[in-house]
């Protein structure tokens, strides 16, 4: 058997074709995503999109993202840009990019609250924000919204702490606490873009659905299980394999980006816009299994929920989500807030979530006059941890 020999010049020439990337992979609340400095990207959008692509594994049409880092799923097929500020009021940019697992696209529409909580700890241990023992405040400017959020993280030797009790459902292990206050929620933006708490959508085939639209950290739509044949507590693989409904919830998607001016039309929100708005259908409270077998009772919850992310429905709930949809729930006459059960938790505008791994709990206060509404305060607690860092290699 001849086995062949590579020279040296070989060697320097296989190295010349092809790239590397510094990047680190992290996970954010139930999101993992890769998060790259700014600097170390092309200046060209459609050459760092074609890069980024790259060390996806993107387009896939196997969908599996095999020759990438890409986890086949709209949670871990996500990337972070994240740059020095040029803001008085904020430390870091953070830009978002969903990418498409078998299309060769890059969302940037909209933002992504759970690897959010990774921007922080990013942050703080990549020596973009000075580091000092106890609770350290990260001024984030969300790049793809135009809006602040604060994250607390708690620091100790200069690092941020990663192990704790607090658990999200979601997340097989325990963490410590981040405190993601969004503090310009509907700012510049009415929360209720069309001014209606429900409007009705015309869909292509001539029907109508009710729909509330939601714009509170991210666009959102917001149906009726009822509506869709559905309970509310499915779980993902039930409603996966349910083509006509994934088809009739993506109509509805896409006309209510039509109806918001984000999209000219149906097939361009479908083909240009896949991440956003996202849809959730809504069921009111009730006991259900999760997905991973544990049991949550009506009584725990005010409200059940299951959000579509890339035409697949999500394993947990997206932080962005769970804003939105605590938003929707303290704002009268909406769906959300007409199927929540009546509230036994004392903190005001709390909202608990039952999604398809557990319970997500967040906390809105909104003030309506007539058809305006501001939210003065929402906030959620999640956790994040640094997975590894090093180079990427990709092929040029």
């Amino acid at each position: 058997m001849n086995i062949p020999v590579i020279t040296a010049g070989q060697l320097a020439t296989q190295s010349a074709r092809r790239g590397r990337i510094r990047a680190v992979i992290m996970r954010g609340g139930t999101s993992r995503g890769l998060f790259f400095h700014d600097r170390d990207l092309p200046r060209d959008p459609a050459e760092r999109d074609a890069v980024l692509l790259r060390c996806m594994g993107s387009p896939d049409p196997y969908r599996s993202q095999i020759d990438g880092l890409g986890g086949a799923t709209s949670s871990t097929s996500k990337i972070v840009i994240i740059k020095q500020s040029d803001r008085n009021d904020c430390d870091v940019d953070y830009l978002f990019g969903q990418v498409s697992i078998d299309k060769p696209l890059v969302d940037y529409s909209t933002s992504c609250g759970n690897l959010l909580s990774a921007v922080g700890p990013f942050a703080i241990e990549e020596g973009l924000v000075p580091a000092h023992d106890g609770e350290v405040t990260v001024r984030i400017w969300q790049a793809n919204l135009g809006e602040r959020i604060d994250a607390r993280v708690q620091v100790c030797g200069g690092v941020p702490v990663e192990t704790g009790d607090f658990r999200i459902d979601g997340v097989p292990f325990g963490s410590a606490e981040i405190c993601l206050d969004f503090l310009e929620i509907g700012k510049g933006r009415p929360v209720l873009p069309t001014g209606q708490t429900i409007d009705s959508l015309m869909l292509p085939d001539g029907t109508t659905v009710d729909a509330t639209l939601v714009d509170a950290a991210a666009p959102t739509v917001f149906v009726r299980a009822a509506d869709f044949g559905l309970s509310g507590s499915e779980l993902p693989a039930a409603v996966n394999a349910n083509a006509s409904v994934l088809a009739r919830l993506e109509s509805v998607r896409a006309a209510a980006a039509v109806k918001l001016g984000l999209a000219p039309d149906h097939a361009s929100a479908t083909r240009d816009r896949p991440a956003s708005p996202k849809i959730a259908f809504v069921g009111k409270a009730q006991d259900y299994q999760t997905t991973s077998g544990d049991r949550v009772a009506a009584n725990s919850i005010d409200v059940v929920s299951r959000m579509i992310s890339m035409e697949r429905c999500h394993h947990a709930f997206p932080v962005t989500g769970v804003i939105a949809i605590t938003v929707a729930a303290a704002t009268s006459g909406t769906i959300v807030a007409d199927l929540r059960r009546e509230s036994d938790t004392t903190e005001e505008g709390a909202l608990r979530l039952g999604h398809a791994a557990g319970v997500g709990k967040a906390a809105a206060i909104v003030v309506r006059s007539g058809a305006t509404c501001q939210v003065t305060r929402a906030t959620i607690i999640r956790s994040a941890r640094r997975l590894m860092d090093g180079s990427l290699y990709v092929p040029t």
